[in-house]
């Protein structure tokens, strides 16, 4: 396993100083810059040159660039421009509501995952499965706007069941049954497509298990459908399925930045939207650098997950 990991790991460092340098360059490609957005659109020249200075942003491109990557291994993510105050204090706040967002949202994409799964692998009926596989299309065609509006208008509108927007006011651990609350809507709408996608791969999982010669045997012995499914052709359905989940948690953290917009949530895409407007270099490149090193992170622990169930993946290389 250690091998596997070792093999591993340089591929992970050398995608992250590649995305780190193409996100430095791709952020002074926006038009504008922070100088206009703090000197506002009736500076002179002479201003915007002085604000620049101050900032650092007349130097060389590699001597930013150095300079940046050096504070970053140091752990000193520098200040914000616009937002204002310290950008480690920022994403600490709001990674928090994002990880609990996000950590609702595989809640839901989990249990629809396989809820859908073993009922059209355990009850094989015609009718069954073209319901199931019509709610598994809607979830994934629906746009992630077009649910979370939805879900606002009727539960939070409409019935006024649950909190339209916002996390709660005295914070998620003073009362559970008021953070499920406000977290139930968010996560319904982040989890649902990504719960969809990932209850189709595992389904095909499943049913390509049990086209195996084992469970063949195992059915000329006697041994139920159900046990089949539930003792060996979901264990083994696990390992591929684990590479998608990791790329699953992917796709939840990039789709909380239009949910946190949506239902106003406090979170890291809501805070990579307010930099991006504002022209806030440092906290925009920090919260890129950020998701794809979670990204890596994620996908790097699935593989290895992936390795640590299926020995032949991490013995391939030796």
């Amino acid at each position: 396993m250690f091998g596997y990991l070792a093999r591993r790991l340089p591929t992970a460092i050398i995608v992250l100083a590649v995305a780190s340098l193409l996100i430095f360059s791709i952020v002074r490609l926006i038009p504008g810059g922070p100088e206009a957005a703090l000197a506002g659109p009736d500076a002179s020249p002479e201003a915007l040159a002085a604000i620049r200075h101050d900032l650092g942003l007349d130097r060389s491109f590699f001597a930013q660039y150095v300079t940046w990557i050096g504070g970053l291994l140091t752990l000193d993510f520098g200040q914000s421009y616009q937002v204002g105050g310290s950008i480690g204090d920022l994403i600490t706040y709001g990674l928090t509501n994002t990880l609990i967002l996000t950590g609702a949202a595989l809640v839901v994409a989990l249990v629809l995952a396989f809820g859908l799964s073993l009922a059209a692998t355990l009850w094989d009926n015609r009718f069954l499965n073209a319901a199931l596989t019509s709610v598994n299309a809607a979830a994934i065609a629906l746009p992630t706007f077009v649910v979370g509006t939805v879900l606002i208008l009727v539960f939070g509108v409409k019935l006024r069941w649950l909190p339209a927007g916002g996390t709660p006011p005295d914070g998620f651990t003073d009362s559970l049954q008021i953070s499920a609350q406000y977290l139930l809507l968010p996560a319904l709408t982040l989890g649902l497509p990504a719960g969809a996608m990932l209850a189709r791969f595992l389904t095909e999982s499943i049913r390509t298990e049990l086209r195996q010669p084992y469970v063949l045997t195992a059915r000329a012995l006697g041994v139920s459908h159900s046990d089949i499914i539930l003792r060996h052709a979901l264990r083994n359905a696990l390992p591929p399925t684990l590479t998608a989940l990791g790329l699953t948690v992917g796709a939840l953290l990039g789709g909380a930045v239009l949910v946190e917009s949506i239902f106003g949530w406090p979170g890291l895409g809501l805070l990579t939207e307010e930099g991006i407007f504002s022209r806030d270099y440092p906290l925009v490149q920090v919260l890129v650098l950020l998701s794809v090193a979670v990204f890596v992170i994620i996908q790097l622990l699935a593989d290895i997950a992936h390795a640590w169930l299926d020995p032949r993946i991490r013995l391939a290389g030796e």
